[in-house]
């Protein structure tokens, strides 16, 4: 069930396309603020804090995943939503790998719109309630702001690199495989054949090391990764 309190921010340039993603949050109770640029939404999205952001990739002020950064930074907006005809695999995971939570190719069944909404919704409200941080001794994931801190130090790291490191400390200790990785941080139920998985989580890992001093991610030997802070008492 979703809140009716809440509150999405639509951007999309098409007038169709528009009224169908505005029908299905008012299907699910949710009130919606349009705009048709990019510019028009961070304005929007500056004056009014909203539950969820679903943009269109291209727009007439420029390619939104160049511009997901700038409404992040806003801290307004939990989670977003990309809709594009651009389908391609690679569209996809550039698209998430620059900051959206979901990415939803055109042309898309009603209904399979309304369930991604209604998922990024619970994740939202289970990111904004109950504990916002996950501690590992002197490491601080802040769920809420998205940041990452080392004692008093901010760790700079990408929307993507967040969403990988939060993953990876909610299942602390597990082996994770990259298919899992794949489906639950890129949203992908397919492998695309690159290693996109690799090259994150190698960054990752460099960025945390260089900053905490210790390695914090692991190779499990014939599974993919697991998260945890004393490599040296792990078999």
């Amino acid at each position: 069930m979703t809140d009716r309190s809440a509150t999405v921010l639509v951007i999309e340039d098409d007038p169709e396309m528009m009224c169908a993603l505005c029908d299905a949050c008012d299907d699910l109770g949710l009130s919606a603020f349009e705009a048709t640029t990019f510019a028009q939404g961070l304005a929007i999205a500056q004056a009014h804090p909203v539950a969820l952001a679903i943009v269109d990739r291209l727009l007439p002020d420029g390619d939104s995943v160049d511009m997901i950064g700038e409404l992040r930074a806003l801290g307004q907006v939990p989670v977003v939503l990309m809709v594009s005809a651009l389908a391609h695999a690679g569209h996809r995971s550039h698209g998430l790998d620059r900051g959206a939570d979901d990415y939803l190719a055109k042309p898309f069944d009603a209904e399979e719109l309304r369930a991604r909404i209604r998922a990024l919704m619970r994740r939202g409200r289970s990111e904004n309630t109950g504990n916002d941080f996950l501690v590992f001794g002197a490491l601080e994931i802040r769920m809420r702001a998205r940041t990452v801190h080392h004692g008093q130090t901010h760790i700079p790291i990408s929307p993507k690199e967040f969403d990988l490191l939060l993953y990876f400390a909610q299942n602390a200790g597990t082996p994770l495989s990259r298919m899992q990785l794949l489906e639950h941080v890129w949203n992908l139920n397919f492998d695309p054949q690159t290693n996109v998985v690799d090259v994150h989580v190698g960054r990752l890992r460099r960025k945390l090391e260089s900053q905490t001093g210790r390695d914090w991610i692991h190779t499990a030997r014939g599974t993919g990764y697991w998260f945890g802070p004393a490599p040296e008492s792990r078999p």
